[in-house]
């Protein structure tokens, strides 16, 4: 049985990220909204505010306007916030962009999400951001700034280095602070008039199972509601800060950590880089109360050995998300870190929430289920021949109807269809069974996605890229079961006659080309492929095949 909590007054909110800034601004003009510890950087809501209005004019300055594809290509730094809602305040549409992808997937999104404003820093770990915008992007060294005309890219108009670097052909922080403070307030309030809640704020790629990744389009009232249930059932007020250590590129960061914040007044203590030694630090030294993590993360910090320096009272609750959470770690986290974690369940397509546990569920109905439906969120278990809703303990198909379903896949009306159906529910691709309390619990997946470390991986698309491997006959791409990422990447190939291919060579051709994370960890020869009658190829035995393989070999899956 389950009691009535504030989850059940929920109502929803027809607000726009720039209007709750401005409310919060003028109510707790001098209350955190961003901290970050070992920056020392700590910005009130009225501070926050004039940096993102600043950065908003300098933005109507370089021509950004409505619906204007505004990427953003970076770590979590401070300004990866601000820029989120200064396109917010315009009418501009933000594009998320994985800090860990090569040219290759920068050059497609470039041209797929029609980006005319590109913003970025200066790398991450081994790859060069400026450098592949200098490669994809020649034009930058010989044109003036405000001239930009790509050949490849003919929309793209500005790129902006996020930081205060002065880098060829490109603006920067300071600069388009600057060119701000030159546009009088008049023109800002002119260009936010008329920015509602159900206009498109955001487009996040995501990977599905066939091909590149598609731009899901999130809207103000599909991300900021999300973050009213996520706050809510987390109990939040005010007073709390939350450690955010998860990427803002993913919903988890910018929405159920940045939503639930400004949906109710809260602190973001910001780690730029997941590093679990700042983490902890951080917890002590800004006195957090809450924790968002994927269960690595939170396996790294209670494994670290300077873990037992640091003061952990504050926390109270946070999300474990983006893989299966096992229940040792959550206890293990409330018992050492005084910390109550709850689990979200959803996809980038439900904005992202589709279900959540409560604070007042069991360690194991949070560690085994994804808890209960979001408020007006509809979660269904349907026949994934039929269309027809199963009673509780059957198998079927999740799927979700509300206000957390996206506008679509940009420029992929096709794509939309196959996924929302006539009675605009989304089919999650996700089996799943709902119990007689309520809760829902994941069981397997009807689509071949590959989910390795919360990272969502399109076995077309990886590939699709090895094909052009010349050696390749064949080649398919399935997810062996990991103790720590939950899926590791393997690639089954079959050489064309005559020719000789090792795994150092495509693990090599893959290296700096595609995020590192898709790289195939195993590479297995084969001769031929387990198939169906009908001729399909079989996925799951190849799974089977790959650690029959290993096991084989004597190598361990890690």
């Amino acid at each position: 049985m389950t009691t009535k909590s504030k989850m059940d007054e929920i109502r929803l909110i027809d607000a726009t990220l720039g209007g709750l800034l401005e409310k919060w601004a003028t109510e707790l003009p001098d209350h955190d909204f961003l901290v970050y510890p070992d920056r020392g950087l700590r910005l009130s809501y009225a501070e926050f505010n004039d940096r993102v209005d600043r950065i908003a004019k300098g933005l109507l300055e370089l021509g950004v306007g409505r619906e204007s594809k505004v990427g953003m290509w970076a770590r979590n730094v401070p300004d990866w916030l601000t820029m989120m809602f200064a396109c917010a305040k315009i009418g501009a549409i933000l594009v998320t962009v994985n800090t860990s992808y090569k040219i290759k997937e920068v050059e497609f999104i470039l041209e797929n999400a029609d980006i005319d404003t590109m913003c970025l820093v200066n790398g991450y770990r081994d790859t060069d951001y400026v450098e592949i915008m200098y490669e994809l992007v020649p034009e930058l060294k010989t044109m003036q700034r405000g001239t930009l005309r790509s050949k490849r890219f003919p929309r793209l108009r500005n790129v902006v280095y996020i930081g205060q670097e002065k880098q060829r052909g490109m603006y920067n922080t300071a600069e388009l602070l600057l060119m701000g403070s030159h546009l009088p307030d008049e023109d800002l309030k002119e260009a936010t008039k008329g920015v509602t809640t159900h206009e498109v704020t955001m487009m996040q790629y995501t990977s599905g199972t066939t091909g590149f990744p598609k731009g899901v389009l999130l809207s103000h009232h599909n991300i900021l509601n999300c973050g009213v249930g996520t706050g809510t059932a987390m109990e939040f007020t005010s007073d709390d800060k939350v450690l955010t250590c998860v990427p803002l590129f993913h919903c988890f960061g910018c929405v159920l950590a940045l939503c639930a914040v400004i949906t109710h007044g809260a602190t973001m203590v910001m780690v730029e880089d997941f590093d679990p030694l700042r983490v902890l630090a951080a917890v002590d030294k800004e006195r957090c109360t809450m924790l968002y993590g994927v269960p690595t993360m939170f396996i790294a910090e209670l494994n670290h050995p300077m873990f037992d320096m640091f003061d952990y009272s504050s926390l109270r609750s946070g999300i474990m998300a983006g893989a299966v959470c096992p229940i040792e770690t959550m206890i293990a986290v409330r018992e050492r870190m005084h910390c109550k974690l709850i689990s979200v369940y959803g996809m980038t397509e439900t904005s992202p929430g589709m279900t959540v546990s409560r604070l007042t569920d069991s360690d194991e109905v949070r560690a085994t289920t994804v808890g209960r439906p979001y408020p007006y969120v509809d979660v269904k278990i349907l026949d994934p021949e039929t269309n027809e809703e199963l009673p509780d303990g059957t198998a079927g198909e999740v799927c979700c109807k509300g206000y957390n379903v996206m506008k679509g896949y940009y420029k992929n009306p096709e794509a939309t269809a196959q996924i929302i159906d006539a009675n605009g529910y989304l089919h999650s691709g996700d089996l799943g069974v709902r119990d007689t309390d309520g809760n829902f619990r994941i069981t397997g997946r009807i689509k071949d996605l590959i989910i390795r470390g919360g990272e969502n991986i399109s076995p077309r698309e990886i590939e699709d890229y090895l094909f052009r491997m010349p050696q390749i006959k064949g080649v398919e791409v399935a997810g062996l079961p990991s103790p720590k990422y939950g899926e590791q990447v393997a690639a089954f190939i079959t050489v064309k006659d005559g020719m000789t291919l090792t795994e150092e060579e495509v693990q090599l051709f893959c290296r700096g080309q595609i995020a590192r994370y898709k790289i195939p960890k195993y590479v297995f020869f084969v001769d031929e492929f387990p198939m169906t009658a009908s001729g399909k190829i079989q996925k799951y035995r190849l799974r089977d095949l790959g650690v029959e393989m290993l096991n084989d070999a004597g190598i361990e899956i890690i």
